[in-house]
């Protein structure tokens, strides 16, 4: 029992919190931080300043020193900083020996950490250890070989001291490691700066070699350009073209080589290299190749050599596009442009027919539209460069062969080849290829360049019959109708013409009937038939009653000279409104009544402009609600309505409502009751519509949200404009912009 208690530990008891309430002034951890800033806490006082009088205090103070250094390392020897530190100091108080000590100790630690080697060095070349300083370095470059910076120290001490041997000795034994190119040049440079030109040369044998990249073979090349050996320099850029061979050239290579001989004025030497390397290297790592050729031949060549190496760069350039995708006839047209500009005919023909014998995989219109300006440029050159009508004709009838009409076809090559055979003086041939067209594949555009070709050539019956053929293809084309009759009319044949657009207006299907409504009317208005024009607008309000329709009928009466062209200008106006009472787009009827107040104001007399006025809608905004596609509650919309006067007086709970509200506005302030005598019911309503509620139930759930636009606005609710049978879960809002006065209520 007794060793079962020693063995137990003891736990320590912990003191219970009696109140875990919160303290009443919490302290958080920046008030602590700033309250130790404020005391300055944490800052030491410094040490106090030890004055030296006599060997024996300094014997004292470097024992103390010595005893906390070695402390430091018996306590972590593998901090290289604490040996550094210690042996600094031990070299401060001129204890060589013991620094050494030192250094060697920390080696035996790490004998890899690159610092303690350079401050051992370091220390032993400052005190003139110089073969101490050697032995460190030797040891050094012996253990850590691609070390670069113990060897560029090592070197260089060697060199400050005149060791030129022992320097060269020393890269020699560096360059044995193969190390990288800086360390080459370092002593390449070395070797330069004693005139040691051979033994440079030298070097550089061996660097290009251990890195045998381009630019290397062009520093070897230039170094011997620089020293004067011309013939050297040629042979090495020669090497250097047979060591990399034809599978591994390289343009940087070939445009220093180039460079060379251009600088030694040997240009024909220059050219072939040029060509030889465009032979050798693929045309998109060729680019800086071609820029330099083309600036030598700026420089020292003619202009045909020029314009051969700018086309041939170009043309490479494009060969390498449309071999990538043949498909891509924007290359191809550019391909075409240059070699055009060459002159050749038999080489731009191969182009054009490499270019063509692409055909779009898919026979669909979109994918032949790029691909049929190919052939169009190619019936172009043809005739207009080369001159040559035979082979034109046969490039437009092979394309035309190639098509599939039956799917598909472009007017356009039609139309060119008919042109071309008409500069021919070919008129049969041109009228045999626009037939074949129309029978093979009706369109409109080849219908109207049809006609038109006969309307040049002023054969007006052939336009008759073409008009014809074009009616029975498209008998709903309103254009076609127009220009038909467009044309009789210019031939002087009214009748035809006004027999024409008969036949038109009473078609079932036009694209744009209200156009041709239009030139069938201005063509009566032209010849001063004015009673055929009021039919013809009578037609066709019995056919649409549109807003538009009867402002220009108005305005037709208007314009015609006569005593009575007010009365029916502004009998036209009362008819519109009458028809378009029960119109259900407001904004036409809108329309209307002011054009209708612009003629009034015009022309009319005091009377009728105050007629007209009352007839104007008043402009309410209003607010309904919006149900998304699942009927889900969408929210509301403001939107804009009108109320017209006519359809005021048909809505009795307009008034009714207005008249509740006077009345309750009485109950509530019966001392303001003589004013409110010689006030409107609107003008009442108006002023208490934001302070009372709708009477019925309807409003108590649902109460409408005034606001007042301009000082003559008022305020309706939208559900006591429907039928008070009606049940609605609408609430809208209503702003008026023009309000009634007194003298229209009673109206």
């Amino acid at each position: 029992m007794a060793s079962t208690a020693a063995g137990k530990q003891r736990i320590p008891k912990v003191a219970k919190v009696k109140n875990k309430a919160p303290a009443d002034v919490q302290i958080t951890a920046e008030q602590l931080l700033r309250e130790a800033k404020e005391r300055e806490l944490e800052l030491l006082p410094p040490p106090p300043k030890q004055k030296i009088t006599n060997a024996e205090e300094l014997n004292d103070y470097k024992l103390r020193k010595r005893k906390a250094f070695e402390d430091n390392i018996r306590k972590n020897r593998t901090i290289i900083s604490n040996w550094i530190k210690y042996a600094q100091w031990e070299e401060s108080q001129k204890e060589v020996q013991r620094a050494r000590s030192i250094y060697e100790r920390a080696l035996d630690v790490d004998h890899r950490n690159i610092t303690l080697w350079l401050k051992y060095a370091e220390m032993e070349m400052k005190n003139r250890q110089v073969n101490h300083a050697r032995n460190i370095w030797d040891r050094a470059i012996t253990i850590l070989p691609r070390v670069n910076q113990f060897w560029y120290k090592y070197t260089y001490m060697e060199e400050m001291l005149g060791n030129v041997a022992g320097c060269r000795q020393a890269f020699e034994r560096w360059m044995e490691w193969e190390p990288d190119e800086q360390a080459w040049h370092s002593y390449i440079n070395f070797e330069l700066r004693y005139k040691e030109v051979d033994k440079a040369r030298t070097i550089y044998e061996r660097f290009v070699m251990v890195h045998p990249e381009v630019k290397n073979w062009i520093k070897y090349a230039r170094f011997e350009e620089k020293h004067g050996y011309i013939a050297h320099s040629r042979k090495v850029y020669e090497r250097a073209v047979e060591f990399y061979g034809e599978d591994h050239v390289n343009e940087s290579l070939f445009v220093a080589f180039a460079k060379f001989e251009e600088i030694q004025k040997e240009f024909e030497r220059v050219r072939v290299i040029y060509k030889y390397a465009l032979d050798k290297i693929p045309k998109h790592q060729a680019q800086e190749l071609f820029k330099n050729y083309t600036m030598f031949e700026k420089k020292f060549g003619d202009r045909r050599g020029i314009e051969d190496v700018i086309i041939s760069k170009r043309r490479f350039q494009y060969e390498e596009e449309v071999k990538a995708n043949p498909h891509n006839y924007d290359a191809w047209f550019d391909y075409l442009r240059l070699v055009e500009s060459d002159g050749d005919p038999d080489t731009v023909r191969d182009v054009y027919e490499r270019a063509i014998a692409n055909i779009p995989p898919i026979q669909e219109k979109r994918h032949w539209r790029r691909y049929i300006y190919l052939w169009i440029n190619y019936a172009l050159y043809e005739e207009l460069e080369v001159k040559d009508a035979e082979r034109t004709r046969q490039v437009y009838q092979a394309c035309l062969d190639l098509m599939p009409h039956k799917k598909f076809t472009f007017a356009k090559i039609w139309l060119l080849f008919a042109q071309f055979e008409i500069r021919q003086k070919n008129l049969q041939a041109a009228r045999k290829i626009m037939g074949t067209a129309i029978g093979k594949c009706p369109k409109n555009k080849l219908l109207k360049g049809y006609i038109e070709l006969e309307l040049q050539l002023r054969e007006f019956d052939r336009c008759r019959k073409l008009y014809e053929k074009y009616l029975e293809f498209s008998p709903e084309n309103c254009t076609t109708w127009i220009k038909f009759a467009e044309l009789e009319t210019i031939l002087g044949d009214v009748e035809r013409s006004r027999a024409i657009f008969e036949l038109a207006i009473g078609q079932p299907r036009l694209d744009m009937p209200e156009v041709l409504w239009k030139s069938y009317i201005d063509f009566e208005i032209e010849q001063e038939e004015f009673e055929n024009t009021r039919n013809l607008y009578k037609r066709l309000l019995q056919r649409t009653q549109h807003v538009k329709v009867w402002i220009s009928y108005a305005k037709f009466e208007l314009s015609v000279e006569g005593p009575d062209r007010l009365a029916k200008c502004r009998q036209i106006f009362e008819e519109a409104n009458k028809s378009m009472r029960n119109c259900e787009e407001k904004e036409e009827r809108l329309m209307l009544l002011e054009s209708w107040r612009d003629f009034e104001k015009e022309f009319g007399s005091d009377g009728s402009r105050e007629r007209v006025q009352k007839l104007l809608p008043e402009k309410v905004k209003k607010r309904r609600k919006l149900t998304a596609e699942d009927g889900s509650d969408a929210g509301w919309e403001e939107y804009y309505d009108y109320i017209f006067p006519e359809d005021a007086a048909n809505q009795p709970n307009l008034k009714l409502l207005a008249m509740a509200k006077m009345w309750k506005r009485q109950q509530i302030n019966t001392d303001d009751e003589p004013q409110e005598k010689g006030r409107s019911v609107e003008e009442v309503t108006s002023a208490e519509s934001e302070e009372t509620d709708l009477p019925d139930k309807q409003a108590e759930e649902e109460p409408a949200r005034n606001t007042t636009e301009t000082e003559q606005e008022k305020t309706y609710d939208d559900r006591d404009d429907e039928d008070s049978s009606s049940s609605s879960d609408e609430d809208e809002e209503t702003k008026t912009e023009q309000s009634k006065s007194p003298q229209e209520d009673k109206e």
